[in-house]
């Protein structure tokens, strides 16, 4: 079986590799935001719209045409793919501007567009990168997305084709889980639970002191920031990054363990945006549920695992036991459920996990990933 993956390495860009790779992306920024010109005029831009009216363009102008054709042309289609989005996806909105103060540098290029030599990869325009190599390439690469994050580092992102590593037999048929704070992922077999790590907040003393650092630095309105200003606000993100990377990797291992054991996984489809705007924010950003929650339905769909989405609506309020739904909301300080009708009594997340699983059970999942609606065990 062949899968189609991205293997991501670092980039090492010299000055003059960097000066033209920022320059080509001053031209693709610019198509983009013509492009999005175009769709607030109601003028319609199709992907072959916008081909011709690049075409033209590059005739026109020299500074246009000194750029790479096919980073260009990627851009128009990464548009169009992100437009078409907006208009099937729910909750993915129209495509916005890119400034050139907050957008970060992405360029992407198929294989006649560049290739990899010597150790380098090779772009239009006598681009010559090293490249980090950390593991080799399972094959010949037939595009690459190169981008640098808000450190300023620069990454290249191949997609190549592989053989796919599927986990062998699982060792147990089936876990729930359920999203918490105090508890990152509370599952129905307590081996399997991911506590709440807290990296973040580890951070926050010294990400603290580097933003009152930024502060007394900052200089008034309209005046070009301070080297002491752009040192400090480095270091910031530094931190800022060490913490969502660990947060990211105990989410992959966490995940590759469970898709590894179970063949049914029912999942909270738990929706993490609304406690930004509560006073446990703080904290459930630290947890990164979303994260995991991504982390865990990529792996198992990948891996064929059936993998069920239950809405969280009335799991903790229902007794795993019976099925019966108690009267009055749980409030968070409540940790132990206790059932008024079989005096069944547990933990509130681990109640909730059984009931997900059970409501996952009784809907038997296919092999893609659907939702269920929960339904009273009671019935039918």
């Amino acid at each position: 079986m062949i899968e189609t993956v991205r293997y991501t390495y670092r980039l090492r860009p010299g000055r003059l590799a960097e000066t033209a790779l920022l320059s080509e992306w001053g031209r693709c920024r610019f198509l983009w935001n013509e492009a999005v010109h175009q769709q607030k005029t109601r003028r319609g831009p199709t992907l072959c719209k916008l081909s011709k009216l690049l075409t033209e363009a590059r005739g026109k102008h020299a500074w246009l045409r000194k750029g790479s054709q096919v980073a260009q042309q990627q851009t128009l289609r990464t548009y169009a793919a992100a437009l078409d989005a907006s208009f099937k996806v729910n909750g993915c909105g129209r495509p916005r501007p890119k400034k050139a103060k907050t957008a970060l540098p992405s360029l992407e290029y198929t294989a006649r567009g560049m290739r990899v030599k010597d150790g380098r990869l090779c772009l239009p325009g006598k681009i010559a990168v090293p490249v980090v190599w950390s593991r080799a390439l399972p094959s010949d690469p037939t595009s690459v997305r190169v981008y640098r994050d808000n450190l300023g580092h620069w990454y290249a992102s191949f997609v190549v084709r592989r053989d796919a590593v599927l986990p062998g037999e699982p060792s147990e048929s089936a876990i729930g889980i359920d999203w918490g704070v105090k508890t990152t992922a509370a599952t129905t077999n307590a081996h399997f639970d991911l506590p709440h790590l807290g990296h973040r907040k580890r951070c926050a003393g010294e990400r603290a002191k580097l933003q009152r650092r930024m502060a007394r630095r900052r200089r008034c309105k309209g005046a070009a920031p301070s080297k002491g200003y752009l040192t400090a606000k480095r270091q910031s993100a530094r931190v800022e990054k060490k913490a969502a990377r660990q947060n990211t990797h105990d989410a992959r291992q966490w995940a590759a363990k469970v898709v590894a054991s179970h063949e049914l996984i029912a999942v909270e489809d738990f929706k993490p945006k609304f406690l930004a705007k509560t006073r446990m924010a703080r904290k459930a950003a630290d947890a990164a549920i979303g994260a995991c929650k991504r982390e865990l339905i990529y792996r198992g769909t990948r891996a064929g695992r059936k993998v069920v989405l239950v809405p969280p609506a009335y799991t903790t309020m229902t007794c795993s036991e019976c099925g019966t739904r108690t009267k009055e909301r749980l409030g968070l300080g409540i940790r132990i459920f206790e059932c008024a009708a079989c005096g069944h009594t547990a933990d509130r997340d681990l109640n909730a996990a059984r009931t997900i699983l059970a409501t996952a059970e009784r809907n038997r999942a296919s092999a893609d990933d659907i939702r269920h609606s929960i339904a009273s065990f009671r019935g039918g």
